[in-house]
Order: structure tokens, then C-alpha cells, then sequence
């Protein structure tokens, strides 16, 4: 969703040893090696535009555009053309890409321009809004389709390199640089708690357009998919971790419904000292018992949490007989089970202790 132009400059001060010297003779020639030149150049022919277009349809008082024939015939349907942009990259000779659920969404017609400006209908595979992840095929018809070579987003540190490709507001193969500046933010941390997805921040520049190109670490391997930004940031991008995309790819270019199973509460970290803090306000709405664990805050109706019998107020301590710490190691725990499997939640209800049969269900957008 952003581009960068990037040039990399060297200044070089030498105390000559010979007065006849001329300034010219030490003149610095740029250099061949740039690491970000090698990592784009790696890549950069996979990178492809995605164009979309869709059809949606509203009633329109006729009286506002014909005074006569408003009144006799009230509303009319109207028909228009929406346009979106966005970007994506190429990760199988057959044709697949990846890119964003949201670049892609409800689209009538998407078109995938290559880096060469070759035009090709794409054909959407499979969607997932959850992890907001999609794959779309072309045809490569004579094309010798070039592949990103995929990282691993499980090996990124904090201060790694990090470089952005993309199509942003419209301006083709752009590149940006930064570096990565934390792992594992959260969705909920970032404003969007209905996806379920452990962002890649960076400061390399993401805009609009940048939406599903790849974050590239110093090699050239994709390690995320550009996704987010803030509106209210400067500086701040995310990207979902590759790794995340791999375990689900197969899955959404077969065109399957890739599995969330979900419990149905808000819950926030709890801790003794967070407890007895709350318990010591005299104006405290609720006694929290002071342990660790995830505290309920509401239970959404027709849930599985709601059936299995949770409560707001509850504290979730063990689920099949694993201590739960954390509200992210909870999410974690449910991510990674199955549609309809029954989990033992213990929790904490007031002083006592219960023991609860929760059976998952799927996470419906």
C-alpha cells in the first residue's frame, strides 16, 4: 500500500596525503551491492496489481433528480460500479497469489496486472475475513509466472530490516524501507479485535494500494503480508506473518472454509495484583478473586459460552488441565482446537471453583 524511494548516499571526508590531490580523485562511486536493490530485484517481478470492480445497488428518490416523475414512481433502484486497488504476489508457477480478504471483497470483477503490464483475470479461490487472507488464480497462459520466495516470520527479530512492495495510492512497484519495530501485536491492540491475527509492526511506509504486497526481510524472502495502518499513526504499518498465511493457503486456494472455533466471550488478562486493586476500591462494581487467569467481561449471546454456562465475572485459571495465564495464550488455545471439540474450563465463580464443558463452534463473520 506504499511505495518509497530509496536512495542510498555515501559521504566520505579524506585528509589527503599529497597537497596535488584533486577533489575529484576521491569521488566515491555508488555501490553495486545495496542490499534492498538485491532483496526488490528478488522479488519485485512477482509483485503483481490487483484492480477489482463490483456492482451494488441503492434506491434513489427520482424526486431528487426529476420533480415530475418523483411523485409517480416513488424510489427506484440504481445500479453502481465500485473500484478498488490493491496488491499481491505471485507464490506458484499455476498461477496462485496471495493477498488481502479485504482487497478482494465482494468483487464482481478482478483484473491482476503484472509487472510487465500484462492484464489477467483473476479468479478469487478462496477468502478468509478472520485472517483476512485470500488467494486469487490467473491463468498464465504463455507466461513464465516468477514466484516470491517465502521466509520465515517465526526467525524476525525486533530491528530486522523490513521492506514493503506494493502499488499504493495507485503508484506502481514502489518500495519502502524500515525495520521491523515489534512482533506478535495483537488485532485487538490496533483497532480491529474481529480478526484474529498476531501483527508484524513496522515503520516501513504502508498507504492504501499496499494492502496484500509482501514485507520483505534483507534476503528477499516474503516474511508478511502488508495489511493495516493506522489512520491516526504516522510511521506505524503491520503485516501478517507469512507463517500464518502458509497454514492456511492450501486450505483457501481449494476454496474451503478455513476453521475458527471460538467460545464467545471479551476477556481481558487478570492478575492478583490487578484483583486485589479492584478490591480495594470501595466502589469496586464486583470482588474479583486475587489469582491469575482471564477474566470474563461479557458473554455474547447465543455463544458456545453462553450454553456451556460461563458467566460475565468468571475467571477462566485452567482449560483442559493447562493453567491460562494470559488472554492471548487463551485465544491461542481456542484458535488451535477444533470446530465442536469439548473444552474443560475450569474457573473460578466468587470463592468457589467449577468445572465446565464448553464444545466449540465455528467463528462466523
Amino acid at each position: 500500500m506504499i511505495f518509497l524511494s530509496l536512495v542510498i548516499s555515501l559521504t566520505l571526508w579524506v585528509t589527503p596525503v599529497m597537497a596535488s590531490v584533486s577533489p575529484s580523485a576521491i569521488a566515491l562511486t555508488p555501490s553495486n551491492n545495496n542490499f534492498v536493490s538485491a532483496a526488490v530485484n528478488r522479488v519485485g517481478t512477482a509483485v503483481v496489481r490487483i484492480d477489482t470492480e463490483r456492482t451494488i445497488t441503492r434506491n434513489v428518490d427520482p424526486l431528487s433528480e426529476d420533480p415530475f416523475f418523483g411523485e409517480l414512481f416513488g424510489e427506484t433502484p440504481k445500479q453502481e460500479r465500485l473500484r478498488g486497488q490493491g496488491s499481491g504476489f505471485i507464490i506458484d508457477k499455476e498461477g496462485f497469489i496471495l493477498t488481502n480478504s479485504h482487497v478482494i471483497n465482494k468483487a464482481d470483477k478482478v483484473i491482476v496486472t503484472l509487472n510487465d503490464g500484462t492484464k489477467l483475470e483473476g479468479e478469487v479461490r478462496g477468502t478468509d475475513e478472520i485472517t483476512d487472507l485470500a488467494v486469487v488464480k490467473v491463468n498464465p497462459q504463455n507466461h513464465n509466472l516468477p514466484i516470491a520466495p517465502l521466509g520465515d516470520s517465526n526467525q524476525i527479530q525486533v530491528g530486522d530490516w523490513a521492506i514493503a512492495v506494493g502499488n499504493p495510492l495507485g503508484f506502481d512497484n514502489t518500495v519502502t524501507l524500515g525495520i521491523i519495530s515489534t512482533l506478535k501485536r495483537s488485532s485487538a491492540a490496533i483497532g480491529i479485535p474481529d480478526k484474529r491475527i498476531d501483527f508484524i509492526q513496522t515503520d516501513a511506509a504502508i498507504n492504501p494500494g499496499n494492502s496484500g504486497g509482501p514485507l520483505l526481510n534483507e534476503r528477499g524472502e516474503v516474511i508478511g503480508i502488508n495489511t493495516a495502518i493506522r489512520a491516526d499513526a504516522m510511521g506505524i504499518g503491520f503485516a501478517i506473518p507469512i507463517n500464518k498465511a502458509k497454514t492456511i493457503y492450501a486450505q483457501l486456494a481449494k476454496g474451503e472454509t478455513v476453521a475458527h472455533p471460538f467460545l464467545g466471550i471479551q476477556m481481558i488478562s487478570l492478575t492478583p495484583e490487578i484483583a486485589k486493586e479492584n478490591n480495594d476500591d470501595p466502589n469496586a462494581p464486583i470482588l474479583l478473586p486475587e489469582v491469575t487467569g482471564v477474566l470474563v467481561m461479557r458473554v455474547l449471546n447465543n455463544t458456545p459460552a453462553q450454553r456451556g454456562g460461563i458467566r460475565r465475572g468468571d475467571v477462566i485459571v485452567e482449560i483442559d488441565k493447562q493453567a491460562i495465564t494470559s488472554a492471548e495464550q487463551l485465544q491461542n488455545l481456542v484458535e488451535n482446537s477444533s470446530i465442536d471439540q469439548v473444552l474443560k474450563v475450569k474457573i473460578r465463580r466468587d470463592s468457589q471453583t467449577k468445572e465446565l464443558s464448553i464444545k466449540t463452534a465455528q467463528l462466523q463473520k
